[in-house]
């Protein structure tokens, strides 16, 4: 019979697979967590008792930040006979120390309502670009404005500058509305 030490996943940190059990300690590459704080790295499989899951759904990882540490100092030295070229070089790895506190149980509501909650900002974002704005014109860059800007009717100048003035700010895409505006009050 399995028990819970049996148990072991596969996470993936810092571009890197690392093979974990509850209890255990690890270092990895430094991570951005504050130490004492919990964190869930992603899943790639679940294993224990002779059977693997590639495919964990509703199941966790748990791990929290022991501490930041800096790993062991490695040196470097460069010589090239009969030159009297020496030259010595060092670093140390920064480096996190993690714990698995727990393997399974399901995924936190908390993580579930969070893209509910970031969905409202992104309607605000949607409606502070003013109307009339030729098609895609966030995406442009610069020199497509500046490229499409004399083809554009008068309204899409308008809401493209007071766009740039209010949001981006880039100076190219100004000029260039600016120049294709005084062109078409000069015909």
């Amino acid at each position: 019979m399995a028990t819970k030490t049996d148990n072991y996943a596969i996470i993936a940190l810092g571009g890197k697979q690392y093979r974990v059990r509850e209890g255990e300690r690890l270092l990895v590459d430094r991570l951005p967590t504050d130490a004492g704080k919990t964190f869930s790295p992603s899943i790639l499989m679940l294993g224990g008792d002779g059977s693997a899951d590639f495919e964990a759904k509703g199941v966790t990882v748990t791990a929290r930040v022991v501490d930041h540490v800096l790993g062991k100092k490695i040196r470097i030295g460069k010589y090239k006979a009969k030159k009297g070229y020496k030259r010595h070089n060092g670093y140390r790895s920064r480096l996190s120390q993690i714990e698995i506190e727990s393997i399974g149980g399901a995924r936190s509501t908390s993580r579930a309502a969070k893209p509910d909650a970031e969905k409202p900002t992104a309607a605000p974002k949607a409606e502070a670009a003013p109307k009339g704005l030729p098609k895609d014109y966030e995406g442009m860059t610069v020199a497509a404005i500046a490229e499409g800007a004399p083809g554009w009717k008068r309204p899409q100048l308008e809401a493209a500058l007071e766009y740039e003035q209010a949001q981006a700010k880039r100076k190219g895409a100004l000029a260039a509305l600016e120049s294709a505006l005084a062109a078409k009050e000069s015909d």
